[in-house]
């Protein structure tokens, strides 16, 4: 395998970045929103496991 000299490792680079193609303001909006809503509802749900599990483990507790 033959050594890339620095020159044609940017050039390789530059090629690279031009093929990426970024999301529209829109899209990036839309998909914070839904990052977010998701990050509310699963943090209720995880708050409710484990406040079931809390109230369970007291319960075991006071039958010991």
């Amino acid at each position: 395998m033959a050594k890339t000299t620095p020159g044609e490792f940017i050039r390789q680079v530059r090629a690279e970045g031009s093929k990426v193609v970024w999301p529209t303001r829109e899209e990036t909006v839309r998909t914070s929103i839904f990052v977010g809503i998701m990050m509310l509802v699963l943090s209720l749900f995880f708050l409710g496991v484990d406040s079931a599990f809390g109230a369970v483990v007291r319960w075991l507790l006071t039958l010991a």
